[in-house]
């Protein structure tokens, strides 16, 4: 009988693992994330960087969520840890809301295309400084 009950988990499992990936695929393929990401900074040669980071990225941290393994870090590397994590993750909601011209509608919707630049920074500054308190102040 535990052998079925493993056998059934198991296929949850595999089936949710499926369709958050193919979620996830369909997420980065769809609306273009890393081509765009590539064009807004540039850097065209290395585009199968961006797409090895992803997939190691992903494969790398289910690994770290199935191991059950944490760890501590100084402060301070926790803080330069969390200010690339805010960068990316910053450049990433950067790209998509371009892909779908968020933030000018919401400008012009708020009257705020003379303010453009200081809407972006205060957006950029707010994940700066959000992903910083979290790196620095709660250990993961």
């Amino acid at each position: 009988m535990q052998i079925l009950i493993d056998l059934i988990l198991m296929v949850i499992g595999l089936s949710g693992g499926i369709a958050v990936g193919g979620g996830f695929v369909a997420f980065i393929t769809v609306l273009d994330i890393v081509p765009r990401l590539v064009q807004m900074t540039r850097t065209f040669r290395t585009i199968m960087l961006y797409e090895y980071a992803i997939v190691f990225g992903v494969v790398f941290f289910t690994w770290v969520d199935f191991r059950d393994y944490s760890f501590s870090l100084p402060r301070v590397i926790a803080g330069v840890v969390g200010v690339f994590m805010g960068i990316f993750i910053g450049m990433l909601a950067a790209a998509l809301t371009e892909v779908v011209n968020v933030i000018p509608i919401m400008a012009k919707r708020l009257k705020m295309q003379v303010h453009l630049v200081y809407l972006i920074m205060a957006m950029t500054m707010g994940k700066v400084a959000g992903s910083l308190f979290e790196w620095l102040f709660f250990e993961f």
